[in-house]
């Protein structure tokens, strides 16, 4: 199980995050660069565990628990980098502030969920979200000095990075409150023990 392609392809995510942030502190353009190679390559993992994972018939409760908790520490720590190393405007704190807290409340209710046997399924607009997300914060982390050292100096990485980002903590607060609601209907619907 442990040792399934889609699980080590989770945990590659995890083993990824010391890297990226050896990468954004380094604060060189050939490192920022680098950093948005590993972060794209450990988005693209995201995508490629699920589809291997039901492909192969290799889901497990082990990959369903992982699988969110990679996402989160990626997400997180790349947050986190960039804002501890002043990689995003003022204005960009705000939706940095609205991902983290965001994911946060789903954890919380994916967890109280779980422990009354209640699932709460990824909706499409969650996905749209990612996907956003997930754009930001590679355009953030190459920047503009690593659009520069690719040879593509006209290109305001961090400028598309900080829009996408404001669209992802838009997408956020939707479906933040569509699971909010959810987990609430659940919560109040919910026999007591």
């Amino acid at each position: 199980m442990l040792t399934d392609l889609p699980n080590l392809l989770t945990l590659s995510r995890i083993v990824a995050i010391p890297l990226l942030v050896v990468l954004v502190a380094t604060r060189l353009p050939g490192a920022d660069f680098a950093a948005c190679v590993v972060f794209a390559i450990a988005g693209i993992t995201d995508y490629f565990d699920g589809h291997l994972a039901r492909t192969w018939k290799q889901t497990s409760s082990f990959g369903r628990m992982l699988d969110p908790i990679a996402d989160k520490l990626l997400v997180g720590a790349t947050l986190m980098m960039l804002a501890g190393m002043q990689r995003l405007s003022p204005w960009g704190l705000y939706p940095a502030i609205v991902i983290l807290l965001r994911e946060i409340l789903v954890s919380g209710l994916r967890e109280y969920l779980a422990g009354i046997r209640v699932g709460l399924p990824v909706t499409k607009l969650a996905k749209w979200k990612t996907t956003f997300q997930m754009g930001a914060l590679g355009f953030l982390l190459a920047g503009d000095s690593g659009a520069t050292w690719i040879g593509i100096p006209w290109l305001p990485a961090t400028t598309i990075g900080e829009v996408m980002l404001w669209v992802a903590a838009a997408l956020t607060l939707i479906t933040g409150w569509d699971y909010l609601t959810a987990g609430i209907r659940h919560a109040t619907t919910a026999p007591s023990t």
